[in-house]
């Protein structure tokens, strides 16, 4: 293949799945020989990616205001001074900006369209931009459900399911248990000292990850007489306050708050895996993907989740003991007791990796590249 120009499109470079996608995407494009462009309004991440040897075009592409309808022309300018093969969009108005960029150049010369759909966002006539890809790019066979059945008149052919991927490398197998992974987990709260199993609930501050719903399940384990610890690394950040206290407060209720650790995020997520003896996934809503499933696993530790969206779907590949009926407290309470007495072998490989992300999205690429 050619020497590609490639644009990614979204909102900001802040953090997050679809930013960190796109900088995963960036990468492999540089290391193949092509160019790596990025537009959006800027971010912290910015200079990782510069850094990868890919460029940033600062344009508020995903201000939900009419302002951004401005940034079409200068977008169609980039687009034409470059000399640009394909533009991928990530989010729905950028999706939408770039959309009339190109509708606005010579058809038998403007670059391709390619679009990914990262969520399962209300069906409306806004999100249907993300089906209006020369290529769609569903992560997971979850998305590619739901785009068919939400949007039934789009071309099933240009659909191009690529599962997210982890680096194995950032998340080794660890022995079970991992002494030294302990240690340090006890070392980042009072309430995670002890022998006991320790649960892990790794996510952001919204009652959305299912957070209550882990507080119930350690309140039933110690019931039993379980020395049960459980860890929600991420759920304390600067705006969650009050979401914070109202979980607070119902640790005390249910008589375990000396057993819970709210925590802001980790950047050291894989030693909290390998400190864990069980890693939650209650996500209320449906996930998209689900990749806390796969580095959990990956690094040797069992899944508890409820059976839904792109986590069911994992589970159900992955490890089948850990897939519950949504919102099934009793059925939650049973697998936690079966997998923290036994605990499953974990996969011998996860093939949901970076790489064959990245190869996947570029053959993607490849499909549409003029000669």
């Amino acid at each position: 293949m050619r020497r590609l120009t490639v644009v990614q499109l979204l909102p900001a470079l802040e953090s997050g799945g679809v930013e960190r996608s796109t900088l995963e995407i960036a990468q492999a494009l540089v290391a193949a020989g092509h160019r790596a462009i990025v537009v959006s309004r800027g971010g912290r991440l910015v200079p990782r990616l510069v850094a990868l040897g890919a460029e940033h075009v600062e344009l508020d592409i995903g201000r939900k205001s009419l302002r951004s309808f401005a940034t079409v022309r200068p977008l169609r300018a980039l687009l034409a001074r470059e000399r640009v093969d394909l533009v991928h969009a990530r989010s729905r108005l950028p999706a939408w900006i770039g959309l009339l960029a190109l509708r606005g150049m010579d058809a038998a010369t403007r670059p391709r369209f390619v679009t990914t759909v990262h969520g399962l966002n209300s069906p409306s006539r806004y999100s249907a931009v993300m089906t209006r890809g020369e290529r769609v790019i569903c992560v997971s066979a979850t998305v590619r459900d739901y785009v068919l059945r939400y949007y039934p008149a789009t071309d099933v052919a240009r659909l191009r399911v690529i599962e997210r991927g982890i680096d194995p490398a950032a998340f080794p197998r660890r022995a079970h248990p991992d002494t030294d992974a302990r240690a340090w987990a006890a070392s980042q709260h009072p309430a995670l000292e002890g022998a006991g199993p320790l649960l892990l609930l790794p996510g952001r501050g919204t009652r959305l990850k299912g957070h209550a719903d882990g507080l119930a399940l350690l309140a039933r384990l110690r019931a039993d007489g379980i020395d049960a610890r459980l860890w929600l690394p991420g759920a304390r950040e600067a705006g969650r306050e009050a979401y914070i206290a109202e979980l607070e407060r119902e640790a005390a209720a249910l008589g375990i708050a000396q057993a819970v650790a709210f925590t802001p995020p980790t950047d050291a997520i894989a030693r909290a895996y390998a400190a864990s003896d069980l890693v939650l996934q209650l996500s209320r809503k449906p996930e998209a993907f689900g990749r806390t499933v796969v580095e959990a696993l990956s690094v040797g530790r069992p899944v508890l989740g409820w059976a839904h969206g792109g986590v069911g779907e994992l589970l159900s590949r992955l490890q089948a003991e850990g897939a519950v009926a949504p919102f099934d407290a009793d059925a939650l309470h049973a697998a936690a007791r079966a997998l923290l007495a036994r605990p499953p072998q974990p996969p011998a490989t996860i093939p949901q990796t970076l790489q064959a992300m990245q190869e996947a999205t570029l053959a993607v690429y490849a499909e549409l590249a003029r000669p």
